[in-house]
């Protein structure tokens, strides 16, 4: 009886964890909504590292973040209350928007590409 009581303490303090990381993740997906007028999501799944939470703005500005787990990306998505996609392709690709920062980082990665300056 000892373990069980054991074992569902370990679990409740697992679950609260969770809960805290789904609140300060989707806290952090609303600051970026707030700073790009609005925003959609897509989750990918990681592997054993984690998921990450793909973020494109409606200005086209984007990033991600990265949950611990699916169920925690999930959460965090849902709490935020951003539209999400099952697919990072379409329309809702067609939104993000590059820079020269981003050319010139994906150019520098090729040989003989220029420099990474920003």
């Amino acid at each position: 009886m000892a373990e069980t009581a054991e074992t569902q303490q370990v679990d409740g303090k697992r679950a609260a964890r969770a809960e805290r990381r789904a609140a300060r993740l989707a806290k952090q997906i609303g600051a970026f909504a707030k700073a790009h007028g609005g925003a959609e999501g897509q989750l990918a799944y990681l592997g054993q590292t984690g998921t990450r939470i793909v973020l494109v703005g409606e200005d086209g500005g984007w990033g991600d973040l990265v949950a611990p787990s699916y169920a925690v990306a999930e959460s965090a998505a849902r709490k935020s209350g951003i539209t999400m996609h099952e697919s990072f392709d379409g329309e809702f690709a067609a939104k993000v928007r590059t820079g020269p920062y981003e050319w010139t980082r994906m150019a520098g990665i090729q040989v003989g590409g220029p420099a990474n300056k920003g």
